[in-house]
Protein backbone atom coordinates (compact mmCIF):
# COMPACT_ATOMS: atom_id res chain seq x y z
CA UNK A 1 0.00 0.00 0.00
CA UNK A 2 1.41 3.44 -0.96
CA UNK A 3 1.37 6.13 1.72
CA UNK A 4 1.01 9.83 0.97
CA UNK A 5 3.69 12.20 2.16
CA UNK A 6 2.96 14.13 5.34
CA UNK A 7 4.05 17.68 6.13
CA UNK A 8 4.40 19.81 9.27
CA UNK A 9 2.88 23.21 8.32
CA UNK A 10 3.30 24.88 11.72
CA UNK A 11 6.92 25.71 12.69
CA UNK A 12 5.83 25.98 16.34
CA UNK A 13 4.38 22.45 16.44
CA UNK A 14 6.67 20.08 14.55
CA UNK A 15 4.81 17.02 15.82
CA UNK A 16 1.58 18.12 14.12
CA UNK A 17 1.55 16.62 10.63
CA UNK A 18 -1.08 16.37 7.93
CA UNK A 19 -1.36 14.53 4.65
CA UNK A 20 0.26 16.56 1.86
CA UNK A 21 -2.41 15.86 -0.75
CA UNK A 22 -5.23 16.69 1.64
CA UNK A 23 -3.41 19.86 2.75
CA UNK A 24 -3.03 21.22 -0.79
CA UNK A 25 -6.66 20.39 -1.58
CA UNK A 26 -7.80 22.25 1.55
CA UNK A 27 -5.65 25.26 0.66
CA UNK A 28 -7.19 25.29 -2.83
CA UNK A 29 -10.68 25.38 -1.28
CA UNK A 30 -9.62 28.27 1.00
CA UNK A 31 -8.19 30.10 -2.02
CA UNK A 32 -11.47 29.71 -3.91
CA UNK A 33 -13.38 31.03 -0.90
CA UNK A 34 -11.09 34.09 -0.72
CA UNK A 35 -11.40 34.61 -4.47
CA UNK A 36 -15.19 34.53 -4.25
CA UNK A 37 -15.14 36.87 -1.24
CA UNK A 38 -12.72 39.38 -2.80
CA UNK A 39 -14.51 39.34 -6.13
CA UNK A 40 -17.88 39.91 -4.44
CA UNK A 41 -16.58 42.84 -2.37
CA UNK A 42 -15.05 44.55 -5.42
CA UNK A 43 -17.97 43.80 -7.76
CA UNK A 44 -20.57 45.12 -5.33
CA UNK A 45 -18.62 48.36 -4.99
CA UNK A 46 -18.29 49.03 -8.70
CA UNK A 47 -21.91 48.06 -9.31
CA UNK A 48 -22.88 50.51 -6.57
CA UNK A 49 -24.79 47.68 -4.91
CA UNK A 50 -23.06 47.62 -1.53
CA UNK A 51 -25.25 46.89 1.50
CA UNK A 52 -25.91 49.84 3.73
CA UNK A 53 -23.09 48.97 6.14
CA UNK A 54 -20.19 48.26 3.77
CA UNK A 55 -17.96 51.22 2.86
CA UNK A 56 -20.29 53.75 4.45
CA UNK A 57 -17.55 55.49 6.46
CA UNK A 58 -14.87 55.75 3.73
CA UNK A 59 -15.72 54.47 0.27
CA UNK A 60 -12.22 55.32 -0.97
CA UNK A 61 -10.54 53.26 1.76
CA UNK A 62 -12.99 50.45 1.13
CA UNK A 63 -12.30 50.42 -2.61
CA UNK A 64 -8.54 50.50 -2.10
CA UNK A 65 -8.60 47.76 0.53
CA UNK A 66 -10.97 45.52 -1.45
CA UNK A 67 -8.99 45.87 -4.68
CA UNK A 68 -5.70 45.24 -2.85
CA UNK A 69 -7.27 42.18 -1.23
CA UNK A 70 -8.42 40.83 -4.62
CA UNK A 71 -5.01 41.55 -6.17
CA UNK A 72 -3.26 39.61 -3.40
CA UNK A 73 -5.56 36.68 -4.09
CA UNK A 74 -4.65 36.70 -7.78
CA UNK A 75 -0.97 36.80 -6.88
CA UNK A 76 -1.44 33.78 -4.62
CA UNK A 77 -2.84 31.76 -7.52
CA UNK A 78 0.55 31.34 -9.21
CA UNK A 79 2.51 29.74 -6.34
CA UNK A 80 -0.56 27.66 -5.44
CA UNK A 81 -0.70 26.16 -8.93
CA UNK A 82 3.06 25.50 -8.87
CA UNK A 83 2.95 24.28 -5.25
CA UNK A 84 6.04 26.35 -4.59
CA UNK A 85 7.08 27.63 -2.14
CA UNK A 86 6.14 25.13 0.58
CA UNK A 87 2.58 24.58 1.74
CA UNK A 88 3.16 26.00 5.23
CA UNK A 89 4.50 29.30 3.87
CA UNK A 90 1.61 29.74 1.41
CA UNK A 91 -1.09 28.90 3.95
CA UNK A 92 0.37 31.22 6.58
CA UNK A 93 0.75 34.02 4.01
CA UNK A 94 -2.89 33.85 2.92
CA UNK A 95 -4.14 33.91 6.52
CA UNK A 96 -1.79 36.80 7.40
CA UNK A 97 -3.04 38.80 4.37
CA UNK A 98 -6.62 38.36 5.58
CA UNK A 99 -5.67 39.48 9.11
CA UNK A 100 -3.95 42.55 7.65
CA UNK A 101 -6.51 43.70 5.04
CA UNK A 102 -9.91 42.74 6.44
CA UNK A 103 -9.54 45.19 9.41
CA UNK A 104 -9.11 48.03 6.86
CA UNK A 105 -12.35 46.97 5.17
CA UNK A 106 -13.96 46.86 8.60
CA UNK A 107 -12.63 50.35 9.39
CA UNK A 108 -13.95 51.68 6.05
CA UNK A 109 -17.34 50.18 6.86
CA UNK A 110 -17.76 51.79 10.27
CA UNK A 111 -15.81 49.55 12.63
CA UNK A 112 -16.94 46.58 14.67
CA UNK A 113 -20.61 47.38 14.26
CA UNK A 114 -20.42 46.66 10.52
CA UNK A 115 -20.14 42.89 11.13
CA UNK A 116 -17.08 42.55 8.89
CA UNK A 117 -15.21 41.07 11.87
CA UNK A 118 -17.02 37.77 11.22
CA UNK A 119 -15.01 37.43 8.00
CA UNK A 120 -11.87 37.57 10.10
CA UNK A 121 -13.23 34.75 12.25
CA UNK A 122 -13.54 32.55 9.14
CA UNK A 123 -9.91 33.24 8.25
CA UNK A 124 -8.81 32.33 11.78
CA UNK A 125 -10.77 29.09 11.56
CA UNK A 126 -9.19 28.31 8.19
CA UNK A 127 -5.74 28.98 9.68
CA UNK A 128 -6.45 26.57 12.53
CA UNK A 129 -7.47 23.84 10.09
CA UNK A 130 -4.80 24.45 7.44
CA UNK A 131 -1.78 25.19 9.61
CA UNK A 132 -2.93 23.93 13.02
CA UNK A 133 -0.80 23.52 16.11
CA UNK A 134 0.26 26.57 18.09
CA UNK A 135 0.06 28.65 14.91
CA UNK A 136 -3.74 28.66 15.26
CA UNK A 137 -3.36 30.53 18.59
CA UNK A 138 -0.96 32.95 16.91
CA UNK A 139 -3.55 33.71 14.21
CA UNK A 140 -6.23 34.29 16.83
CA UNK A 141 -3.92 36.61 18.79
CA UNK A 142 -3.03 38.63 15.67
CA UNK A 143 -6.68 38.89 14.63
CA UNK A 144 -7.69 40.04 18.13
CA UNK A 145 -4.84 42.56 18.14
CA UNK A 146 -5.88 43.85 14.68
CA UNK A 147 -9.47 44.41 15.86
CA UNK A 148 -8.27 46.13 19.02
CA UNK A 149 -5.86 48.40 17.06
CA UNK A 150 -8.68 49.30 14.70
CA UNK A 151 -10.87 50.32 17.64
CA UNK A 152 -8.08 52.28 19.33
CA UNK A 153 -7.32 54.09 16.09
CA UNK A 154 -10.98 54.94 15.56
CA UNK A 155 -11.26 56.11 19.17
CA UNK A 156 -8.14 58.30 19.07
CA UNK A 157 -9.14 59.81 15.75
CA UNK A 158 -12.72 60.26 16.90
CA UNK A 159 -13.80 58.67 13.63
CA UNK A 160 -17.08 57.29 14.90
CA UNK A 161 -19.66 58.57 17.32
CA UNK A 162 -18.79 55.84 19.80
CA UNK A 163 -16.42 52.90 20.14
CA UNK A 164 -17.17 49.55 21.73
CA UNK A 165 -14.13 48.06 23.50
CA UNK A 166 -16.15 45.32 25.26
CA UNK A 167 -17.47 44.13 21.92
CA UNK A 168 -13.93 44.18 20.52
CA UNK A 169 -12.80 42.04 23.46
CA UNK A 170 -15.67 39.61 22.95
CA UNK A 171 -14.81 39.38 19.26
CA UNK A 172 -11.17 38.66 20.11
CA UNK A 173 -12.22 35.98 22.59
CA UNK A 174 -14.38 34.41 19.92
CA UNK A 175 -11.31 34.24 17.64
CA UNK A 176 -9.47 32.28 20.33
CA UNK A 177 -12.47 30.00 20.74
CA UNK A 178 -12.64 29.45 16.99
CA UNK A 179 -8.89 28.74 16.87
CA UNK A 180 -9.10 26.20 19.72
CA UNK A 181 -12.11 24.51 18.13
CA UNK A 182 -10.31 24.37 14.78
CA UNK A 183 -7.28 22.83 16.51
CA UNK A 184 -9.43 20.17 18.15
CA UNK A 185 -11.20 19.38 14.89
CA UNK A 186 -7.90 19.22 13.01
CA UNK A 187 -6.38 16.96 15.65
CA UNK A 188 -9.38 14.62 15.56
CA UNK A 189 -9.27 14.58 11.77
CA UNK A 190 -5.57 13.75 11.97
CA UNK A 191 -6.20 10.92 14.43
CA UNK A 192 -9.08 9.58 12.35
CA UNK A 193 -6.93 9.67 9.25
CA UNK A 194 -4.09 7.89 11.08
CA UNK A 195 -6.52 5.22 12.31
CA UNK A 196 -7.99 4.86 8.82
CA UNK A 197 -4.49 4.57 7.34
CA UNK A 198 -3.53 1.92 9.90
CA UNK A 199 -6.76 0.05 9.24
CA UNK A 200 -5.96 0.20 5.54
CA UNK A 201 -2.51 -1.26 6.20
CA UNK A 202 -4.03 -3.98 8.39
CA UNK A 203 -6.62 -4.84 5.74
CA UNK A 204 -3.98 -4.99 3.01
CA UNK A 205 -1.72 -7.13 5.20
CA UNK A 206 -4.61 -9.49 5.88
CA UNK A 207 -5.41 -9.63 2.17
CA UNK A 208 -1.80 -10.47 1.36
CA UNK A 209 -1.72 -13.05 4.16
CA UNK A 210 -4.95 -14.65 2.93
CA UNK A 211 -3.67 -14.68 -0.65
CA UNK A 212 -0.39 -16.26 0.49
CA UNK A 213 -2.20 -18.91 2.54
CA UNK A 214 -4.61 -19.71 -0.28
CA UNK A 215 -1.86 -19.91 -2.89
CA UNK A 216 0.27 -22.19 -0.71
CA UNK A 217 -2.46 -24.54 0.43
CA UNK A 218 -2.08 -28.16 -0.61
CA UNK A 219 -5.78 -28.30 -1.43
CA UNK A 220 -6.94 -26.73 -4.66
CA UNK A 221 -9.49 -23.91 -4.37
CA UNK A 222 -11.91 -22.66 -7.02
CA UNK A 223 -14.21 -19.71 -6.39
CA UNK A 224 -17.30 -19.90 -8.60
CA UNK A 225 -19.95 -17.19 -9.01
CA UNK A 226 -23.69 -17.57 -9.45
CA UNK A 227 -23.27 -18.09 -13.22
CA UNK A 228 -20.82 -20.97 -12.58
CA UNK A 229 -17.84 -18.95 -13.83
CA UNK A 230 -14.44 -19.41 -12.18
CA UNK A 231 -13.45 -16.20 -10.39
CA UNK A 232 -10.44 -17.37 -8.39
CA UNK A 233 -8.10 -20.36 -8.37
CA UNK A 234 -4.92 -21.09 -6.44
CA UNK A 235 -1.76 -22.81 -7.65
CA UNK A 236 -2.84 -26.24 -6.42
CA UNK A 237 -6.09 -26.04 -8.43
CA UNK A 238 -4.21 -24.86 -11.52
CA UNK A 239 -1.90 -27.87 -11.26
CA UNK A 240 -4.95 -30.13 -11.30
CA UNK A 241 -6.74 -28.17 -14.02
CA UNK A 242 -4.11 -26.16 -15.92
CA UNK A 243 -6.71 -24.89 -18.42
CA UNK A 244 -8.88 -23.08 -15.89
CA UNK A 245 -8.55 -19.35 -16.62
CA UNK A 246 -10.61 -16.88 -14.64
CA UNK A 247 -14.11 -16.02 -15.87
CA UNK A 248 -14.32 -19.31 -17.80
CA UNK A 249 -17.35 -21.50 -17.25
CA UNK A 250 -16.84 -24.47 -14.93
CA UNK A 251 -18.55 -26.76 -17.46
CA UNK A 252 -15.88 -26.04 -20.09
CA UNK A 253 -13.02 -26.70 -17.64
CA UNK A 254 -14.29 -29.95 -16.10
CA UNK A 255 -17.73 -31.19 -17.12
CA UNK A 256 -17.64 -34.03 -14.58
CA UNK A 257 -16.88 -31.61 -11.74
CA UNK A 258 -19.65 -29.31 -13.00
CA UNK A 259 -22.13 -32.21 -12.86
CA UNK A 260 -21.30 -32.91 -9.21
CA UNK A 261 -21.54 -29.18 -8.50
CA UNK A 262 -25.04 -29.08 -10.02
CA UNK A 263 -26.07 -32.10 -7.94
CA UNK A 264 -24.81 -30.39 -4.80
CA UNK A 265 -26.83 -27.26 -5.61
CA UNK A 266 -29.92 -29.43 -5.90
CA UNK A 267 -29.09 -31.44 -2.79
CA UNK A 268 -26.70 -29.58 -0.40
CA UNK A 269 -26.36 -32.69 1.77
CA UNK A 270 -24.22 -34.27 -1.00
CA UNK A 271 -21.25 -31.95 -0.58
CA UNK A 272 -18.51 -34.41 -1.59
CA UNK A 273 -17.50 -36.20 -4.77
CA UNK A 274 -14.63 -38.38 -5.97
CA UNK A 275 -13.39 -37.76 -9.49
CA UNK A 276 -10.24 -37.84 -11.61
CA UNK A 277 -8.32 -35.21 -13.51
CA UNK A 278 -7.46 -35.45 -17.19
CA UNK A 279 -4.22 -37.31 -16.35
CA UNK A 280 -6.04 -39.80 -14.10
CA UNK A 281 -5.08 -38.29 -10.74
CA UNK A 282 -7.75 -39.09 -8.08
CA UNK A 283 -9.30 -36.00 -6.50
CA UNK A 284 -11.88 -35.51 -3.77
CA UNK A 285 -14.07 -32.42 -4.26
CA UNK A 286 -16.06 -30.56 -1.57
CA UNK A 287 -18.53 -27.73 -2.14
CA UNK A 288 -19.65 -24.89 0.10
CA UNK A 289 -21.21 -21.45 -0.17
CA UNK A 290 -19.25 -18.41 0.95
CA UNK A 291 -21.43 -16.46 3.37
CA UNK A 292 -24.84 -15.20 2.31
CA UNK A 293 -23.71 -12.69 -0.28
CA UNK A 294 -25.83 -11.80 -3.28
CA UNK A 295 -25.09 -12.78 -5.96
CA UNK A 296 -23.81 -16.00 -4.35
CA UNK A 297 -20.19 -17.14 -4.37
CA UNK A 298 -19.33 -20.83 -4.08
CA UNK A 299 -16.08 -22.47 -3.04
CA UNK A 300 -14.89 -25.79 -4.47
CA UNK A 301 -12.09 -27.53 -2.55
CA UNK A 302 -10.07 -30.05 -4.56
CA UNK A 303 -7.99 -32.42 -2.46
CA UNK A 304 -5.51 -35.01 -3.70
CA UNK A 305 -7.00 -38.33 -2.62
CA UNK A 306 -3.55 -39.80 -1.98
CA UNK A 307 -2.68 -37.04 0.48
CA UNK A 308 -6.15 -37.18 1.98
CA UNK A 309 -5.85 -40.92 2.64
CA UNK A 310 -2.38 -40.34 4.01
CA UNK A 311 -3.67 -37.80 6.56
CA UNK A 312 -6.48 -40.16 7.56
CA UNK A 313 -3.93 -42.93 7.92
CA UNK A 314 -1.70 -40.71 10.05
CA UNK A 315 -4.62 -39.87 12.32
CA UNK A 316 -5.57 -43.54 12.70
CA UNK A 317 -2.01 -44.56 13.38
CA UNK A 318 -1.57 -41.78 15.92
CA UNK A 319 -4.61 -43.02 17.85
CA UNK A 320 -3.46 -46.61 17.54
CA UNK A 321 0.01 -45.64 18.68
CA UNK A 322 -1.26 -43.95 21.83
CA UNK A 323 -3.43 -46.96 22.65
CA UNK A 324 -0.76 -49.58 22.03
CA UNK A 325 1.85 -47.58 23.94
CA UNK A 326 -0.44 -47.46 26.98
CA UNK A 327 -1.14 -51.20 26.80
CA UNK A 328 2.53 -52.04 26.27
CA UNK A 329 3.60 -50.04 29.31
CA UNK A 330 0.94 -51.74 31.45
CA UNK A 331 2.08 -55.22 30.32
CA UNK A 332 5.79 -54.52 30.62
CA UNK A 333 5.94 -54.17 34.40
CA UNK A 334 4.28 -57.52 35.32
CA UNK A 335 6.20 -59.17 32.46
CA UNK A 336 9.50 -57.98 33.95
CA UNK A 337 8.45 -59.39 37.31
CA UNK A 338 7.58 -62.78 35.73
CA UNK A 339 10.87 -62.90 33.85
CA UNK A 340 12.88 -61.97 36.94
CA UNK A 341 11.10 -64.54 39.10
CA UNK A 342 11.68 -67.23 36.46
CA UNK A 343 15.40 -66.51 36.38
CA UNK A 344 15.60 -66.73 40.18
CA UNK A 345 13.62 -69.97 40.10
CA UNK A 346 15.99 -71.43 37.49
CA UNK A 347 18.93 -70.87 39.85
CA UNK A 348 17.27 -72.92 42.62
CA UNK A 349 19.55 -75.99 43.27
CA UNK A 350 16.70 -78.35 44.16
CA UNK A 351 14.88 -77.93 40.84
CA UNK A 352 14.41 -81.07 38.77
CA UNK A 353 15.01 -81.49 35.05
CA UNK A 354 11.32 -81.27 34.07
CA UNK A 355 10.81 -78.24 36.24
CA UNK A 356 13.83 -76.56 34.72
CA UNK A 357 12.35 -77.18 31.27
CA UNK A 358 9.10 -75.50 32.35
CA UNK A 359 11.03 -72.53 33.73
CA UNK A 360 12.94 -72.29 30.44
CA UNK A 361 9.63 -72.23 28.50
CA UNK A 362 8.45 -69.35 30.72
CA UNK A 363 11.67 -67.42 30.08
CA UNK A 364 11.52 -68.00 26.29
CA UNK A 365 7.92 -66.89 25.97
CA UNK A 366 8.51 -63.93 28.26
CA UNK A 367 11.34 -62.89 25.93
CA UNK A 368 9.03 -63.32 22.94
CA UNK A 369 6.34 -61.23 24.59
CA UNK A 370 8.93 -58.59 25.45
CA UNK A 371 9.91 -58.52 21.77
CA UNK A 372 6.27 -57.89 20.85
CA UNK A 373 6.13 -55.02 23.33
CA UNK A 374 9.34 -53.54 21.89
CA UNK A 375 7.86 -53.64 18.38
CA UNK A 376 4.62 -52.05 19.59
CA UNK A 377 6.53 -49.27 21.33
CA UNK A 378 8.62 -48.78 18.22
CA UNK A 379 5.43 -48.34 16.22
CA UNK A 380 3.97 -45.85 18.71
CA UNK A 381 7.16 -43.78 19.02
CA UNK A 382 7.70 -43.10 15.34
CA UNK A 383 6.94 -39.56 14.24
CA UNK A 384 5.36 -38.16 11.12
CA UNK A 385 7.18 -38.63 7.82
CA UNK A 386 9.76 -35.91 7.14
CA UNK A 387 10.43 -36.65 3.53
CA UNK A 388 13.69 -35.73 1.84
CA UNK A 389 15.10 -36.13 -1.65
CA UNK A 390 17.61 -39.00 -1.61
CA UNK A 391 19.72 -40.83 -4.23
CA UNK A 392 18.34 -44.38 -3.97
CA UNK A 393 21.42 -46.43 -4.90
CA UNK A 394 23.90 -44.43 -2.78
CA UNK A 395 21.56 -44.38 0.25
CA UNK A 396 20.95 -48.12 0.01
CA UNK A 397 24.68 -48.90 -0.37
CA UNK A 398 25.59 -46.79 2.69
CA UNK A 399 22.90 -48.47 4.78
CA UNK A 400 23.98 -51.96 3.68
CA UNK A 401 27.57 -51.35 4.83
CA UNK A 402 26.32 -50.15 8.24
CA UNK A 403 23.91 -53.11 8.54
CA UNK A 404 26.62 -55.69 7.73
CA UNK A 405 28.96 -54.10 10.26
CA UNK A 406 26.30 -54.08 13.02
CA UNK A 407 25.28 -57.70 12.34
CA UNK A 408 28.85 -58.94 11.91
CA UNK A 409 28.05 -60.28 8.43
CA UNK A 410 30.51 -61.10 5.68
CA UNK A 411 30.45 -59.21 2.34
CA UNK A 412 29.13 -62.31 0.52
CA UNK A 413 25.81 -62.56 2.36
CA UNK A 414 24.19 -59.57 0.60
CA UNK A 415 24.44 -58.52 -3.03
CA UNK A 416 23.39 -55.09 -4.29
CA UNK A 417 22.12 -55.53 -7.86
CA UNK A 418 21.33 -52.32 -9.76
CA UNK A 419 19.23 -53.20 -12.82
CA UNK A 420 18.36 -49.61 -13.65
CA UNK A 421 19.73 -46.57 -11.88
CA UNK A 422 16.53 -44.70 -10.95
CA UNK A 423 16.30 -40.98 -10.23
CA UNK A 424 16.17 -39.62 -6.72
CA UNK A 425 13.40 -40.67 -4.36
CA UNK A 426 11.33 -38.69 -1.85
CA UNK A 427 11.05 -40.51 1.51
CA UNK A 428 11.82 -40.11 5.18
CA UNK A 429 15.40 -41.50 5.52
CA UNK A 430 14.71 -43.06 8.93
CA UNK A 431 11.53 -44.78 7.77
CA UNK A 432 13.20 -46.02 4.57
CA UNK A 433 16.11 -47.60 6.46
CA UNK A 434 13.76 -49.17 9.02
CA UNK A 435 11.66 -50.79 6.28
CA UNK A 436 14.71 -52.21 4.47
CA UNK A 437 16.21 -53.41 7.76
CA UNK A 438 12.99 -55.28 8.66
CA UNK A 439 12.93 -56.96 5.24
CA UNK A 440 16.61 -57.92 5.36
CA UNK A 441 16.31 -59.22 8.94
CA UNK A 442 13.42 -61.45 7.83
CA UNK A 443 15.50 -62.66 4.89
CA UNK A 444 18.40 -63.56 7.21
CA UNK A 445 16.05 -65.38 9.57
CA UNK A 446 13.80 -67.24 7.11
CA UNK A 447 15.45 -66.95 3.69
CA UNK A 448 18.17 -69.63 3.99
CA UNK A 449 21.17 -67.32 3.48
CA UNK A 450 23.42 -70.39 3.56
CA UNK A 451 22.19 -71.26 0.04
CA UNK A 452 23.48 -68.02 -1.47
CA UNK A 453 23.58 -64.25 -1.05
CA UNK A 454 20.43 -62.26 -0.41
CA UNK A 455 19.88 -59.91 -3.35
CA UNK A 456 18.90 -56.26 -2.95
CA UNK A 457 17.72 -55.37 -6.44
CA UNK A 458 17.16 -51.77 -7.56
CA UNK A 459 15.16 -51.07 -10.70
CA UNK A 460 12.17 -49.38 -12.28
CA UNK A 461 8.76 -50.71 -13.27
CA UNK A 462 6.64 -48.46 -15.48
CA UNK A 463 8.77 -45.51 -14.40
CA UNK A 464 8.37 -46.30 -10.69
CA UNK A 465 11.60 -46.99 -8.72
CA UNK A 466 11.65 -50.03 -6.43
CA UNK A 467 13.87 -52.04 -4.10
CA UNK A 468 13.37 -55.83 -4.06
CA UNK A 469 14.66 -58.19 -1.34
CA UNK A 470 15.11 -61.65 -2.90
CA UNK A 471 16.19 -64.63 -0.82
CA UNK A 472 16.25 -68.44 -1.16
CA UNK A 473 13.28 -69.18 1.06
CA UNK A 474 10.33 -71.22 -0.13
CA UNK A 475 7.61 -69.22 -1.94
CA UNK A 476 4.63 -68.32 0.25
CA UNK A 477 1.23 -69.80 -0.53
CA UNK A 478 -1.73 -67.63 -1.56
CA UNK A 479 -3.47 -67.78 1.83
CA UNK A 480 -0.33 -66.72 3.68
CA UNK A 481 0.22 -63.84 1.24
CA UNK A 482 -3.35 -62.66 1.87
CA UNK A 483 -2.66 -62.19 5.61
CA UNK A 484 1.05 -61.39 5.34
CA UNK A 485 0.85 -57.74 6.36
CA UNK A 486 -1.74 -58.12 9.10
CA UNK A 487 -0.57 -57.33 12.65
CA UNK A 488 0.47 -60.35 14.77
CA UNK A 489 0.22 -62.72 11.82
CA UNK A 490 3.23 -65.03 11.68
CA UNK A 491 4.10 -68.57 10.51
CA UNK A 492 6.95 -68.86 13.02
CA UNK A 493 6.69 -69.87 16.65
CA UNK A 494 9.35 -67.32 17.56
CA UNK A 495 8.08 -64.37 15.50
CA UNK A 496 5.90 -61.47 16.68
CA UNK A 497 4.02 -60.80 13.44
CA UNK A 498 4.60 -57.04 13.65
CA UNK A 499 7.69 -56.47 11.47
CA UNK A 500 5.94 -56.55 8.09
CA UNK A 501 2.91 -54.69 9.45
CA UNK A 502 5.11 -51.86 10.72
CA UNK A 503 7.02 -51.81 7.43
CA UNK A 504 3.87 -51.45 5.33
CA UNK A 505 2.50 -48.72 7.62
CA UNK A 506 5.75 -46.78 7.31
CA UNK A 507 5.68 -47.25 3.53
CA UNK A 508 2.14 -45.88 3.22
CA UNK A 509 3.12 -42.95 5.43
CA UNK A 510 5.69 -42.04 2.77
CA UNK A 511 3.36 -42.65 -0.21
CA UNK A 512 5.32 -45.84 -0.99
CA UNK A 513 4.01 -49.42 -1.43
CA UNK A 514 5.29 -52.66 0.07
CA UNK A 515 4.15 -55.78 -1.79
CA UNK A 516 5.03 -59.45 -2.10
CA UNK A 517 5.20 -61.17 -5.45
CA UNK A 518 7.18 -61.56 -8.68
CA UNK A 519 7.57 -59.27 -11.69
CA UNK A 520 9.38 -59.58 -15.02
CA UNK A 521 10.26 -63.24 -14.39
CA UNK A 522 12.17 -62.51 -11.18
CA UNK A 523 11.94 -64.67 -8.06
CA UNK A 524 9.13 -63.94 -5.66
CA UNK A 525 10.04 -61.56 -2.88
CA UNK A 526 9.23 -58.30 -1.14
CA UNK A 527 9.28 -55.15 -3.25
CA UNK A 528 9.22 -51.60 -1.94
CA UNK A 529 7.91 -49.17 -4.58
CA UNK A 530 9.13 -45.64 -3.82
CA UNK A 531 7.86 -42.18 -4.87
CA UNK A 532 9.89 -40.47 -7.56
CA UNK A 533 11.21 -37.12 -6.21
CA UNK A 534 10.63 -35.36 -9.54
CA UNK A 535 6.99 -36.44 -9.82
CA UNK A 536 6.36 -35.81 -6.12
CA UNK A 537 7.53 -32.21 -6.43
CA UNK A 538 4.51 -31.31 -8.62
CA UNK A 539 1.93 -33.31 -6.65
CA UNK A 540 -0.51 -31.62 -4.36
Amino acid sequence: MEHSETIAPCPLSKQYRIDATQAWNSLTVFFLYRLALGGTLVLLFFLNALPSGLGRFSPQLYAFSACLYLASIFLAAIPLSLRRPAFGFQAQTQVFVDIMLIPFIMLASGGIGSGVGALLGLSVAAGGILVGGRCAIVFAALASLAVLVEEVYADLGDLFHNTNYPYAGMLGASYFGIALLAMVLARRAEQSEAIAAQRGIDVENLQQLNAFIIQNMQSGILAVDGHHRIRLSNEAAERLYPHAPHCQALESVCPFLAQHFQRWLADPARNGADLKTADGQPVHARFTRLGRTQPPTYMIFLEDSVLRNERVQQSKLASLGRLTASIAHEIRNPLSAINHASQLLEECPGLGGKDRRLVQIIIEHAARLNSVIENVLQLSRRGEARRETLPLVETLADWLREFEARQGLGPAQFLLDVKTRPPQISVDPTHFKQIVENLCSNALKYGHPELGPIVLRVGRVQGEPYVAVLDHGAPLDAETVQHLFEPFFTTSSTGTGLGLYISRELAELNQARLEYGAINGEARGFRLYLPDAEKNSVAL
